[in-house]
């Protein structure tokens, strides 16, 4: 296959463990160690002038990204930019002193999922590949779908068959072939890495498998926006929902970069990772003083977070450690009312991982882990529309009244 050479500012494929190098290609796992393979930069020159006066979409950061220098020319969602809310009515009932809600549900497909898959689209085209594909809890199986209609691929997309019924809409109303596994995520992911080696997968490009390191980088464009948003300046604390980590573990690389060009201040910040109790690897791991994280059968109603083996869990736990953060994970009571208090406070509808968040920001609240004088910023990553059911029992109507002042008067009499 003949390989573009075309990746803006990514040099090669480095080793997060051993440190090995790699030419850039579509490889994501290191052949000396197995240890997992990322993007590594030589950045160029890149000024806020630059990146202020580029589109409003994760393209204005272009130049910190593994793409084409025209890239926002090409037919693409131009996913990013996305709403960075001042939740004082939340913080009120917090009691907490400033507090942002970034809230990617505003993304093509209502998911942050559309930021890692328009990275991932850019390396497809460049390795010549015709089919985009994915293993999914859904979210990434709509972003996928859509985001090759766009660029005119085929995609065929693997979920487990107990998807949320809207997520399963999403997936398949783009065109692409939807498949339904009979069982977990975990599983869904192991028959892809069976499916690559299979001469049916040569020419497709896996977004979170032969693609991961460049799919892992649109991640990074929450922190640069985050940073951008607050005035080029990091915040204090920040509150992340965990699946598989990669999120969380880019998000300090972009905080990182930024730091390193001089484009924000040094400082230190804390990062905190949110889970379900139903499927919390990570944060049982960090409980016990574990590095090793235990995989676990998922049984929670925020399914977008149901990888019962994360692969980036590790770093997760390194990531809390080093910055002085915490991992913490909550009931699916709990999920429900942040969700509904979310919508209540602020207006913002967020899928269920967006009520992890914000319970587990409660918890770390009330176990004074979260410093509620400092600046802190929380992750709501979807759309409370793909999520319905888990709050469709609450969420009813106050009365049903006959169509008269009377029956109104009656009903709301107290």
């Amino acid at each position: 296959m003949a390989l573009s050479t075309d990746f803006g500012p990514a040099t090669a494929l480095s080793c997060r463990e051993c440190g090995t190098r790699f030419d850039v290609g579509p490889n994501f796992a290191c052949i000396e160690c197995f240890g997992p393979l990322e993007v590594a930069y030589e950045f160029g020159n890149v000024t806020r002038a630059d990146i202020e006066s580029g589109p409003t979409n994760i393209w204005r950061y272009r130049g910190l990204l593994p793409v084409p220098d025209d890239v926002a020319t090409k037919p693409n969602l131009q996913p990013g930019w996305t709403k960075l809310v001042k939740a004082d009515n939340l913080a009120g009932e917090l009691g907490m002193r400033s507090l942002y809600v970034k809230d990617d549900s505003g993304n093509p497909t209502h998911s942050f999922k559309d930021r890692v898959v328009a990275i991932a689209v850019e390396a497809a085209r460049n390795f010549g590949f015709s089919t985009l594909s994915c293993s999914s809890t859904g979210n990434l199986a709509g972003a996928v779908g859509a985001a090759a209609a766009r660029a005119g691929l085929d995609s065929c997309v693997f979920v487990p068959a107990n998807l949320e019924e809207a997520k399963i809409v999403v997936a398949s109303v783009y065109g692409g072939r939807l498949v339904g596994i009979d069982g977990t995520y975990d599983e869904v992911n192991r028959f892809c890495s069976e499916l690559i080696g299979d001469e049916l997968g040569e020419k497709w490009g896996f977004v979170n498998v032969n693609l991961r390191p460049y799919y892992a980088e649109g991640s990074k464009t929450l922190a640069y926006e985050i940073a951008e948003q607050l005035g080029w300046r990091i915040p204090d604390q920040i509150v992340i929902p965990v699946a598989s980590g990669s999120q969380l573990t880019k998000i300090d690389k972009g905080f990182k970069e930024l730091i390193r060009l001089g484009l924000v201040e040094e400082k230190e910040y804390r990062i905190f990772a949110a889970q379900a109790t139903g499927c919390a690897p990570v944060s049982a791991a960090y409980k016990a003083g574990h590095d090793v994280v235990q995989p676990v059968r998922p049984d929670t109603i925020a399914k977008s977070l149901a990888i019962g083996n994360p692969a980036d869990g590790p770093y997760v736990l390194d990531i809390a450690r080093r910055t002085g953060g915490a991992v913490e994970d909550v009931s699916d009571r709990e999920i429900v009312a942040a969700v509904r208090l979310l919508a209540r406070t602020e207006g913002v509808f967020a899928e269920t991982a967006g009520g992890v968040v914000l319970g587990v920001t409660q918890k770390l609240l009330e176990n004074g882990k979260l410093d509620p004088d400092a600046e802190t910023v929380i992750l709501n990553t979807g759309e409370g529309l793909k999520t319905l059911d888990a709050v469709s029992a609450e969420a009813r109507p106050a009365a049903v009244i006959r169509p008269s002042l009377d029956a109104f008067r009656t009903a709301f009499a107290n």
